[in-house]
């Protein structure tokens, strides 16, 4: 039976495909216990990859024996959430004295979950935060992802309901301290 140890690395550009293939899985399977049709397809509309990420190089990729497991990472920008398709992204550099590092798409693939792959991303976006003198991690959560948030130690801040992809699909902003 093939080992189930998990690597990382930062994402390319020419993982977009791979990436965005693992996204519509996760968004399609992993949200149906908390959203209807209709907020799925919406989701679809404001989730999604910000490729400003990938080409700051703050974006990790997990993979098992050479498959794609998950993808997630941080930023030191101030766009909190939201792909390249959603307008008003926000490309200002934060002030690691006075921002909260943002944690930004983290999908894990349904045959992954529960299996740790979250929280090894969220730790390399902590560790790689902290590094740069960030003390401070906000995030905007889905539904799916509220209890592993939780677990690891983030906080509420605010629910919000985003309609911008056409149904209103339910948020929470969450924090934690490094």
């Amino acid at each position: 039976m093939p080992s189930l140890a998990f690597t990382h690395r930062l994402a390319r550009l020419e993982d977009l495909d791979a990436l965005r293939s693992l996204m519509s899985a996760a968004i399609s399977e992993l949200q149906k216990p908390f959203l209807d049709d209709g907020q799925i397809a919406s989701s679809r509309k404001i989730m999604g990859l910000d490729t400003q990420l990938i080409e700051d190089g703050t974006y990790f990729i997990v993979e098992s024996n050479g498959v794609l497991a998950g993808c997630g990472g941080w930023s030191r920008r101030a766009t909190l959430y939201g792909g390249d398709q959603l307008p008003g992204r926000d490309p200002a550099l934060l002030d690691p004295k006075t921002d909260a590092a943002r944690v930004r798409a983290m999908y894990t693939h349904p045959d992954h979950v529960r299996k740790g792959v979250g929280r090894l991303i969220l730790g390399l976006c902590e560790s790689a935060a902290r590094s740069e003198g960030f003390s401070t991690v906000e995030l905007m959560a889905t539904m799916a992802g509220v209890p592993l948030y939780r677990a690891c130690g983030f906080e509420d801040i605010e629910h919000v309901e985003n309609d911008r992809g056409g149904a209103p699909v339910p948020l929470l902003r969450m924090c934690k301290p490094l």
